[in-house]
């Protein structure tokens, strides 16, 4: 599911390269509390001080995490985006290959959301240290409209996306307390909000109802800011 390039240039980059590698096969097959600086620089073969050295905190390590996870998502989206064009089908892509992404971490799950729920935390997925993870599935939503058929109004269009991100993390917080097969529940939930979008999104062309979908679209960056 996840690969690591291999390590290349200086002895301290491919340091730093092990140190991630180790870190992230981890996370994902002990989780977030069993996985700490000592036993990553053990596994490494490197001492701890040279572990701090590269990352002051295993929350630095997870924030590669956080990246290589949407790095994933989005080399699993971008090629199945190139034959769809609907709206909703490739806004589904990037909803569902995200997902996809989680899927082999979910029995550790609520390590994380349990660490990141303080607003203060760095690995809180609205701090600035998840900017860059982020950014990523910004991006994936932005190709996915622009690259859609629909008619949008243009100010409706370029704002959605940062609307969607939004969608996309409380998806994964529904997805964290999901203990049916598969998750099945969170993607039954998000078909059946993807089909109410797809009905919503056309009214948007009416006057009357352009201006208060703009206005919640706005409220919704504001409270991602």
């Amino acid at each position: 599911m996840f690969s690591t390039p291999e390590p290349t240039g200086s002895k301290r980059d491919r340091t730093r390269a092990l140190i991630v590698e180790t870190a992230l096969r981890s996370f994902r097959e002990r989780g977030y509390d069993a996985t700490t600086i000592r036993r990553i620089a053990s596994e490494a073969g490197v001492s701890v001080g040279t572990t701090n050295y590269h990352f002051a905190s295993k929350n630095e390590l997870v924030q590669e995490f956080y990246l290589q996870v949407q790095q994933a998502h989005r080399a699993a989206a971008l090629p199945r985006l190139e034959s769809e064009r609907d709206l909703k089908d490739r806004l589904a892509i990037v909803f569902h290959t995200g997902l996809d992404q989680l899927t082999p971490t979910h029995g550790h799950a609520p390590e994380f959301l349990t660490a990141a729920v303080s607003p203060r935390s760095s690995i809180n997925p609205l701090s600035p240290e998840s900017n860059a993870s982020l950014a990523i599935v910004e991006d994936l939503f932005r190709t996915a409209v622009d690259g859609a058929d629909h008619k949008l109004p243009k100010d409706i269009a370029e704002a959605l996306p940062g609307a969607l991100v939004l969608a996309h993390l409380l998806l994964a917080m529904y997805w964290v307390y999901d203990e049916s097969d598969h998750q099945a529940k969170t993607r039954r939930l998000l078909d059946r909000g993807l089909a109410l979008l797809a009905m919503a999104l056309p009214l948007a062309r009416l006057p009357m109802l352009r201006r208060p979908l703009r206005e919640l679209l706005d409220l919704i960056a504001e409270a991602r800011s």
